[in-house]
């Protein structure tokens, strides 16, 4: 799955999207969204901003992250495309694991960010055995559904180093919503800000920094937290 970057808001506030009580609009299913990015990956390469407005929040995630080794470890969960953010965390010295579940995005991460190591597997149930010193998951996490959510913050922590950063998007409302990737139909989901809160607590993270609809960040929400050892 890759980085995507749709407005937050557009997706998460009516009327400029559909929150889904029932049924999802354009018959997207949200076990829908590997095959997408499978098939519309390199057009949406091509589209994605490469303006990296994220810059400002990847340091501070970086910044705030153990040196366990010579380098930052870092996992980038749905890594995408690898461009722009995966590029820009190779030029900043880091150790890199790029996961994807969609080859075509692998694929793309490897010949963008030579130096990484990819994996091509679903983020869900992942157990690679290693620890890491920063773990990402921007603009991927929030396709999953919300149950599956809820079981990723275990993940999370089983990749995690003492001290770990991680930092992930949501959306800033619980519910459901579809959004657009390429030409294609999207699924998005998010839990509400309490429970968001309550399962980093129990997964052993502290919240360091929280910002809904950051207008310096496309509108994107964001949650900074550490693993405390």
């Amino acid at each position: 799955m890759g980085q995507n970057a749709p407005s937050i808001r557009s997706l998460f506030n009516e009327p400029l999207c559909s929150l889904c009580a029932g049924g999802m609009p354009h018959d997207m299913k949200p076990e829908d969204v590997i095959a997408t990015y499978q098939r519309v990956g390199p057009i949406w390469a091509r589209q994605r901003r490469r303006d990296l407005f994220e810059k400002a929040w990847l340091d501070k995630w970086l910044t705030t992250a153990p040196r366990s080794q010579s380098q930052i470890r870092v996992l980038d969960l749905g890594c995408g495309s690898g461009l722009p953010i995966g590029r820009y965390l190779a030029e900043r010295n880091t150790e890199i694991v790029g996961v994807d579940a969609a080859p075509t995005m692998t694929t793309l991460y490897a010949q963008n960010v030579p130096s990484a190591e990819t994996v091509t597997t679903d983020m869900r149930g992942l157990n690679l055995e290693r620890q890491f010193d920063a773990v990402l998951a921007w603009d991927s996490f929030f396709h999953l559904t919300a149950d599956d959510q809820r079981v990723m913050f275990g993940t999370f922590a089983a990749h995690a180093a003492p001290l770990a950063t991680l930092m992930f998007t949501s959306g800033h409302i619980a519910g459901e919503a579809i959004g657009q990737v390429a030409d294609a139909a999207i699924y998005h989901a998010s839990l509400a800000q309490d429970e968001y809160r309550a399962l980093l607590d129990a997964a052993g993270f502290r919240v360091l920094h929280y910002k809904p609809e950051d207008p310096d960040c496309a509108n994107h929400t964001i949650w900074l937290a550490q693993f405390r050892p």
